[in-house]
């Protein structure tokens, strides 16, 4: 009795598998023929691209989402952001109409720019679901990005679009629209007669934007819409749903780490979300035709960013400067166009205290490998390191006691900071506060291109007014020496090139 009780299986729990049948079928996937400019991003793309389009994708992206971002930390206008947004689509993230498109090659080129859009979206929100934060700041811009190509949609694609998201909004009766006519015209500022327009009725924690705003009628859990305010609404969807999505990618995170191909490149895009760090590309900082050495160091220094400028005071003052800190900075130099045969003579006439056997002993040999004179694999191609971008500085190690290097927007105190500001020259009340708060606000690529705006404002005036200078020839500055590069170009009132 004991024994068949014991080897009596419970039907309920009885494995159901059929060897004769697959137990694990073939994935089916969507494919993607993007018939419209907008997207919801709602199904993940499936193709096969490259690893390098998966990297410099995502980077071109993350330019755009970045320059964003940094137009609303400074208070841009809508009319402010387009025209500076505008260009740098175009150059990055190209997306153009249906209507654009009437040959073979153009059907094939808007394809291409819409796979890239597709793409690129998908492998940042791999990059930015991993904290809260991140995941936040994703929204934000992807949303503020949405909201600026479906502004400028053609009418017929956009109706187009919005009509293939069988989006459930319900529709206000006739009747109900009388019964609640004095309500609706009441609740709604600017409108002129309720009969005129078209209304929909949705959840209200569905259109916060408007609820906020006071814009529209609530009445038992609903919001009362009208069509012309359509945009909010579809604003409202997009948030709520990619919202939900980095959720659902934040959970399924853990299962890419076994890939040591795609971790590093997403590691890499998400430390570099604040600044959007682009490669370094050899001899992008200097200046065709200017004169870069050792004696003219001191007069170049006025273009030099405030962790440039803190270093060479501190030189000056000194006489010396540790190790981290002379790397930062003869990288800088280098990246400049200082030759190494020059750098090494102004560090020698900057060590004041040290003989030639001491300081060729104990320092020449690092300012050799750092441009690729001496060393191993590293520098085995003769080029060195290239200068430290704005993200490689800010991630580094914070400097100790007695060392100079990082970026004094992070690490040094406010107090110490604006005391450092003033001594080089701001003393401008609202930029000084701006950085105060840009700096509380851990926006340290904002406070820096803050102080670079009031020290060159009449310039950059000057260059847009007569044409000189493009949009794109201003974006932010993530980069020491593209600082340095755009400071003495604004001042000398010399158009950039590639070359210079």
């Amino acid at each position: 009795m004991i024994r068949q009780d014991f080897q009596r299986v419970d039907p309920k729990r009885r494995a159901t598998l059929d060897h004769k049948k697959k137990q694990f079928a073939s994935p089916v996937y969507k494919q993607q023929d993007y018939p419209h400019r907008l997207n919801f991003y709602d199904v993940p793309p499936t193709a096969e691209i490259t690893l390098e389009q998966f990297e410099q994708w995502a980077i071109d992206r993350l330019k755009i989402l970045a320059e964003i971002e940094a137009c609303s930390y400074r208070n841009k206008s809508a009319t402010e952001t387009a025209a500076h947004i505008t260009p740098l689509l175009q150059k990055y993230l190209p997306l153009s109409s249906n209507t654009s498109s009437s040959s073979g090659a153009a059907d094939q080129r808007l394809k291409n720019e819409r796979q890239k859009d597709h793409y690129s979206h998908f492998i940042l929100r791999l990059a930015f679901s991993a904290t809260e934060d991140l995941r936040r700041r994703f929204v934000r811009a992807e949303t503020m990005l949405f909201k600026f190509r479906f502004q400028l949609d053609d009418s017929r694609e956009r109706r187009a679009f919005i009509e293939s998201l069988n989006l459930d909004w319900e529709s206000v009766s006739d009747e109900e629209r009388r019964e609640l006519a004095e309500k609706l015209a009441n609740a709604t500022p600017g409108l002129r007669r309720v009969d005129e327009e078209s209304w929909y009725k949705v959840d209200w924690e569905r259109v916060p934007e408007l609820v906020e705003r006071r814009a529209v009628l609530l009445s038992r859990g609903k919001a009362y819409v009208p069509g012309r305010e359509q945009l909010s609404m579809i604003m409202a969807e997009f948030t709520a749903r990619l919202e939900r999505a980095l959720e659902l990618t934040s959970r399924a995170l853990p299962r890419l780490d076994e890939d040591d191909r795609l971790t590093p490149i997403l590691n890499h895009l998400s430390k570099n979300f604040g600044s959007a760090e682009s490669v370094y590309s050899e001899g992008e900082g200097v200046v065709d035709g200017a004169s870069i050495t050792a004696n003219n160091i001191d007069r170049l220094s006025q273009h030099f960013p405030l962790c440039m400028r803190n270093l060479h005071m501190t030189l000056r003052k000194d006489n010396h400067l540790k190790h981290f800190g002379r790397l930062q900075y003869t990288l800088f130099l280098k990246g400049i166009g200082l030759s190494l045969e020059e750098c090494i003579l102004f560090w020698r006439q900057s060590f004041k205290g040290f003989t030639d056997d001491e300081f060729n002993s104990r320092y020449k040999y690092n300012i050799r490998h750092a441009y690729g004179d001496v060393g191993g694999d590293v520098n085995r191609r003769g080029r060195g390191y290239p200068p430290y971008s704005c993200q490689k500085i800010l991630s580094d190690s914070n400097p100790g006691v007695g060392q100079t290097h990082g970026c004094p927007y992070r690490h040094f105190s406010v107090d110490n900071l604006i005391g450092l500001l003033q001594a080089t020259g701001v003393n401008d009340k609202e930029v000084l506060r701006g950085v105060r708060e840009d700096v509380g606000k851990t926006r340290y690529h904002i406070a820096c291109n803050r102080v670079f705006e009031w020290a060159h404002k009449a310039d950059i005036k000057r260059v847009k007014e007569d044409g000189t200078w493009s949009q794109t020839d201003l974006d932010t500055i993530v980069h020491p020496n593209t600082y340095f590069k755009r400071s003495y170009l604004l001042k000398q009132m010399r158009k950039p090139t590639k070359d210079s």
